[in-house]
């Protein structure tokens, strides 16, 4: 897998040839992807992308775009004069629909998100996404699963003791949890927050894909 700054690099370089171009290919929404962890949340993203060719950007590839302030720049100066403008429109009215107070990190990590749905074609994984970008430019999605099936899937993909597994994702879902409420004053769990929830418990990952494209198509 390349490492980090690698796809950066490539996504920041994409992105400057379509500014360039002025490409206005963008008529799908950006998919918005909250998961419980085990559920597969990342496989239905990386299944959509694959069936309507976007990009896919999960939560270490945001940190690092938000958390390094060159990178941050550069990532941000690849919108022209309008899309910057937009940007700052959007997480204003985030900041002040929410009445957050947020720090350094959360406010460019809202900008590089408000970036990547400026450019559309893109599925965000977490983070926050559905809260930051504005609803017309956005299908947020929520995937979900029983707990012992959550438990045995993680117990399988890092080959570890279902004991130690269920204490994986319960503390990861508690650190997911406490994000969103911090960041963003809900709860991740509320279904209102979102157009549509799935559950990867019932839908096998391609059924769950095919529902995403079929309501953004």
């Amino acid at each position: 897998m390349k490492a980090i700054h690698q796809l950066i690099e490539e996504q920041v370089r994409r992105w400057e040839i379509l500014r360039r171009e002025k490409s206005e290919a963008k008529s799908l929404p950006v998919i918005t992807i909250s998961r419980e962890p085990g559920s597969g949340g990342k496989f239905v993203a990386r299944a959509v992308a694959e069936r309507l060719g976007l990009d896919v950007f999960h939560q270490k590839l945001i940190n690092a775009m938000a958390e390094n302030a060159d990178t941050s720049t550069r990532v941000i100066r690849t919108l022209d004069e309008r899309g910057v403008s937009m940007l700052e429109d959007w997480v204003s009215a985030a900041i002040s629909d929410r009445h957050l107070w947020p720090d350094e990190y959360a406010s460019m990590m809202m900008k590089v998100i408000g970036t990547i749905g400026r450019h559309g074609r893109a599925i965000i994984v977490g983070r926050g996404a559905n809260f930051v970008l504005p609803p017309e430019n956005r299908f947020r999605v929520r995937i979900i699963a029983p707990l012992e099936k959550r438990v045995s899937c993680v117990a399988e993909d890092f080959g570890i003791s279902k004991q130690e597994a269920r204490k994986r994702v319960l503390r990861t879902e508690s650190d997911r949890k406490a994000f969103i409420r911090k960041y963003f004053y809900s709860d991740i769990s509320n279904p209102a927050n979102y157009d549509m929830v799935l559950n990867t418990g019932t839908l096998s990952v391609d059924s769950a894909a095919a529902a995403i494209c079929s309501a953004v198509g």
